[in-house]
């Protein structure tokens, strides 16, 4: 009998640890990205575009929704007849990358979109609900400022790790309370690497997008001041 009993507990303890490692491998598949399914979307969106007289398979966005979160791609448009299912890492499956497309005009091409800022950034916004105000801090540009996080309860600033560069990157606020990321570290950067040459007042986060699996989300735009030597917000 105690050996019955053992032998219960062993096979018992083994099942429970497989099923509670399952998941967590799961969850790894859902988080990297894989240049082969970008691939295995981008063949799909371009021969559903062939076949449809031009038309591009992405939901419909308003007018004034942010560029790098303006055109998602719709699997239900390509799958199943040019893409078996959404990869595993796309938010329809569970994953934490929004598939969208950029230069949609030109040269539509697919890139992620990090859904793990949208949660950043929906948690300062809660809080700054709560509060009943945004706590401005420090004026950075024409209507673009930090916070003081500590009114807002957090016991250190609050940042999200770049898709670009995996170094920490904090946010920024404007004066109508909409929250962005900071990607002022990652356009210095690649701006040094590159040595590009930029016009005046023109938008450099393209530079960021060109080499890049990702698109960088909840952004400003930036230029760069030539003087300085550094990214700078871009003002309207």
């Amino acid at each position: 009998m105690k050996w019955n009993v053992l032998g219960c507990f062993i096979v018992f303890t083994a099942l429970f640890l497989t099923g509670c490692m399952y998941p967590e491998e799961e969850l790894a598949k859902n988080q990297i990205p894989y240049k082969d399914q970008i691939l295995a979307v981008q063949t799909a969106v371009d021969t559903f575009k062939k076949d449809n007289g031009g038309i591009l398979p992405i939901k419909t966005k308003e007018a004034e929704t942010p560029i790098y979160q303006k055109y998602p791609i719709d699997f239900k448009k390509i799958a199943p007849k040019y893409i078996a299912e959404p990869p595993g890492n796309a938010y329809e499956s569970g994953g934490i990358f929004q598939y969208v497309l950029v230069d949609v005009e030109t040269k539509p091409t697919v890139k992620l979109f990090d859904l793990r800022l949208t949660e950043a950034i929906r948690d300062i916004k809660l809080r700054i609900k709560t509060k009943g105000y945004p706590p401005y801090k420090e004026q950075l540009a024409k209507n673009v400022f930090t916070l003081d996080y500590k009114q807002l309860g957090y016991k250190k600033a609050p940042y999200v790790t770049s898709p670009f560069s995996n170094q920490n990157l904090s946010f920024v606020i404007t004066g109508s309370a909409e929250v962005y990321v900071d990607y002022r570290p990652d356009l210095y950067q690649a701006m040094e690497k590159k040595d590009t040459k930029v016009k005046p007042g023109e938008d450099i986060r393209p530079i960021l997008v060109k080499d890049s699996m990702f698109v960088p989300a909840y952004s400003l735009p930036y230029t760069w001041d030539s003087k300085a030597k550094e990214p700078v917000f871009l003002e309207e």
